[in-house]
Formats: structure tokens, C-alpha cells, sequence
């Protein structure tokens, strides 16, 4: 049953959270740098800019609809602090290029405060935000997860850390941990409604890894949340399936999942905890390269395939920043109105991808190795970034005895060629056209063995 449609958004998205029963399905568009496409800004503008900011998350707000929002989504606010350089660009997220304890496995002792990086623009923005939309709009304070800071500090060496040295690993952990707690508490008293625990890196290791290093940090993160008195949600990138039932375990109010993951599957894993779903509309395929009717059709697809109740739609992750905004409407309109919806897409028919047009390499013939690292965007998705980089390490170690190619999810014949290839989930990395590593960063022996047996 849908609540009456007079019902104010803010409300409806935290009875959600609340697991009130008979709650319309709230709207939550993961609108990022995509927001600064909105008013003619540069995501590296939007990102630095204060101003530019709210003017661009006002004008979201008021095409969209949300009934929540995220004020900023930005994987490397924390990092930037703790002394990552940051390279920028203009349709993306900025990207870490450097790891101040790759060559120095320390434990920081510094936390953040308001004076620090960027956070005084973005706690100027979060509480102009709360004053102008707060009322009607649930917002997001999106921050950094322990296992995906504590990547940015140390690079791809984490991985080998885990099984060489754990103790450093369980450390380095706790310290990401207070530190986003501390982050937390800067966001929840510029008014954040939602704290949302943003860590790709989760679906890149084994259960085995989650539940001896990651579950202990992660409870003790959402417990520290629920007592700032707000909710929490755990996002996750990636297929994080495995990880699924320990996520739960951690208890947050929701768990938010991208396409790699079947909404299905995950609602039957988090019902008997009673968490509240969140995803997963695909963010190439369907809401940058897809149409209108395309988007609306995956959400009517949702609707009529999941249980409605601790149910929150989103796109899957951080939207690209070209997508078109009618393609965000129309989702949030389908949300809204689904039987409206039904009778638009009467005569919908979804269109075809020409496989035929893909040609692979020969890789039977190939002069050396041809490693092809299949990602949804390395710039903007760290669990992409951290598997092109493990690749990228690899090829230097062979001083050139190997090929390296990247293909980005942004293009639609990069989405026929990983559906040419059977690539079921990313990020992968595949080694003459074999698929040897998916959704699991591997460590640097395993992936310099892969391709040495190539050779």
C-alpha cells in the first residue's frame, strides 16, 4: 500500500528507516558531481566550491524530488585530510594518487576537525542545506569506510598485509574507524538526517577477511551512529553477495547495493535482520546511456519483483555526471506513479545490443600476455581504481613483458564487449581473455602468478 501522496518525503524516507509498514517507496537519487551538470558547473568546481555547491544541490532538489538527498559524495574528503594528493577532474570525483604509508606501515593518530581540508565548506553547505530543504528533505552525510580509507592510505599493499602481517591490518582498521566516527559527528551536528557509510573496498575480500577484520570495526561504527541519534546506512559497490549476511551482522538501518548485486537475493538475505534495502538502478547502462522509458521500466521491474516494505529505490551507486536529467526524472516519476507509469510504457520495447559489431583480439596469437581490466569507471569507483592500480603494478613489475587495456562501463560498446565476454560482475580482470580475478582485488603475487602462467 502507498502512503497518501501529500505526505512529506523527509518523513516518509525515515519511517522507512523507522520500518513502519505501509510507507510509499521513497526516492533517494545519488546525485554526486552530477548535480554541478545541473547548473553548468565542473565536478571539480562543485567539489571546492561552496557556492557552486548549494546552487547546484538546490537546483537538484527542486528537479528531483528527493525524498533524501546526499550533500556531497566524495570518496576522498578524508584522505585529502590525512595528506593523499588528489587528482582532479571535470566529470568525477577527484582520484588518490599517492599513499602516505605504503612505504611506511604506521598507525596515524590524527582526527579530524572542522578546520580541516574541506570540511569547512562542506559543514557550511550541510547546514545551509538543512535550513532551505531540510524541512521536506532527508539528508545524507556520506563518509568514508574504514576499509576503503584505510586503502587510500596505504594503497594495494593492504591486501597483502592481510595475510602477511593482520595485526597491522586490525590497527589501521581501528584507527580508520574512530576517525570516521569523528566524522560522523561533524556531519550529524551540521543536521545530517542519514549517515551513510560509503566502502566499496568491502566487496573486494572474502568472507573469511570480513568477518576476522571488517565486522568488529563496522558494529562498532554503526553502534557509535545510532547513538548520535540518527540512522545509519552501509553502501556498498560491487559484487558484495558474499559479504552480504556480515554486512547485515554489523546493524545498520540500511544496506545500499549497486546493480552487481540481484535486489532479489539481497532482500532475502537482510529481511530476517529487518534492514531496510536500498538500490540499484544501474548506473550505465540504464541511467546515463539508457532512455526515459528505460529507467522507468527497470523501477516498475523492482517494484513489482521485491517487497515494498524496507524498501528505499536509489540508483546503484554515485550517479555519472552526464546523466541526462530527464532520465532521473522520469525514475522518480515511475517511482511515484506507477500506474501512470504503466500506461506511458504500454508499447515499451527495450533495445537491442549488436554484439556483432565487438571484435575481440586474438588471443590465441597474441606476442605477450593482454591483461584487460573491465571497470565500471576507475575515476570515479575505488574498488575499480584500487584493481586497475593492483594491474597497472603488475605490468611494471614485468618491465613491459605484458599489455594492459582498460575498458570504462561509460560507452556502449564497452558494455557490448563485457557482454560479449560474459562478465557478470565488476570490477574484473581478465588475462588473455580469461577471467582470472572478479569483484576480489587480488594481492600482488597471486595476480603476478596469473600472468606469469600466461606467459
Amino acid at each position: 500500500m502507498n502512503a497518501p501522496c501529500c505526505i512529506n518525503r523527509k518523513q516518509n524516507l525515515l519511517n522507512v528507516l523507522n520500518h513502519l509498514p505501509d510507507q510509499q517507496t521513497p526516492w533517494v537519487p545519488f546525485a554526486g558531481v552530477h548535480v554541478g551538470k545541473l547548473k553548468g558547473y565542473a565536478a571539480d568546481e562543485v567539489l571546492q566550491d561552496g557556492q557552486k555547491l548549494l546552487e547546484s544541490l538546490l537546483e537538484a532538489n527542486r528537479l528531483y524530488a528527493p525524498d533524501g538527498q546526499p550533500v556531497i559524495f566524495d570518496l576522498q574528503v578524508e584522505a585529502e585530510i590525512l595528506g593523499c594528493d588528489l587528482l582532479w577532474a571535470k566529470d568525477s570525483p577527484p582520484t588518490v594518487i599517492n599513499h602516505p604509508l605504503q612505504n611506511t606501515p604506521e598507525i596515524p593518530n590524527k582526527l579530524p576537525t572542522p578546520e580541516d581540508g574541506r570540511l569547512p565548506m562542506i559543514l557550511d553547505v550541510m547546514r545551509k542545506m538543512k535550513d532551505q530543504v531540510g524541512q521536506h528533505t532527508a539528508l545524507y552525510g556520506l563518509i568514508t569506510g574504514p576499509f576503503t580509507l584505510a586503502s587510500h592510505l596505504r594503497g594495494t599493499d593492504i591486501f597483502m598485509d592481510m595475510i602477511d602481517d593482520p595485526d597491522y591490518v586490525q590497527k589501521l582498521l581501528a584507527y580508520c574507524t574512530r576517525f570516521a566516527e569523528e566524522m560522523a559527528t561533524l556531519y550529524t551536528s551540521a543536521g545530517m538526517d542519514v549517515i551513510a557509510v560509503v566502502d566499496p573496498m568491502v566487496s573486494q575480500i572474502s568472507p573469511r577477511h570480513f568477518q576476522r577484520m571488517m565486522k568488529e570495526p563496522f558494529l562498532d561504527l554503526f553502534t557509535y551512529i545510532r547513538s548520535l541519534g540518527v540512522h545509519s546506512a552501509f553502501f556498498v559497490c560491487g559484487d558484495a553477495s558474499k559479504n552480504l549476511q556480515g554486512m547485515c551482522e554489523t546493524a545498520p538501518d540500511a544496506i545500499a547495493i549497486d546493480e552487481n548485486i540481484n535486489m532479489q537475493y539481497a532482500q532475502s538475505i537482510l529481511q530476517p535482520f529487518d534492514i531496510v534495502l536500498q538500490g540499484n538502478i544501474p548506473l550505465t547502462t540504464c541511467m546515463l546511456l539508457g532512455t526515459q522509458e528505460d529507467n522507468m521500466q527497470y523501477v516498475l521491474d523492482l517494484l513489482d519483483n521485491l517487497d515494498h516494505h524496507n524498501l528505499i529505490l536509489s540508483p546503484g551507486c554515485d550517479m555519472p555526471y552526464d546523466t541526462p536529467p530527464e532520465n532521473v526524472i522520469g525514475t522518480g516519476e515511475a517511482i511515484r506513479n506507477p500506474q501512470q507509469a504503466r500506461l506511458l510504457l504500454q508499447n515499451y520495447h527495450s533495445a537491442e545490443i549488436d554484439l556483432s559489431t565487438i571484435q575481440l583480439p586474438d588471443y590465441s596469437n597474441l606476442e605477450k600476455p593482454l591483461m584487460e581490466v573491465f571497470t565500471l569507471d576507475s575515476a570515479s569507483c575505488a574498488a575499480c581504481s584500487y584493481m586497475l592500480a593492483a594491474a597497472v603494478r603488475a605490468a611494471e613489475t614485468l618491465d613491459g613483458n605484458v599489455d594492459l587495456k582498460e575498458y570504462k562501463m561509460t560507452s556502449a560498446e564497452n558494455i557490448a564487449r563485457m557482454k560479449k565476454m560474459g562478465i557478470q560482475n565488476l570490477p574484473a580482470i581478465l588475462i588473455n581473455g580469461q577471467l582470472k580475478f572478479s569483484s576480489l582485488i587480488p594481492n600482488q603475487q597471486e595476480l603476478l602468478e596469473a600472468i606469469k602462467q600466461a606467459m
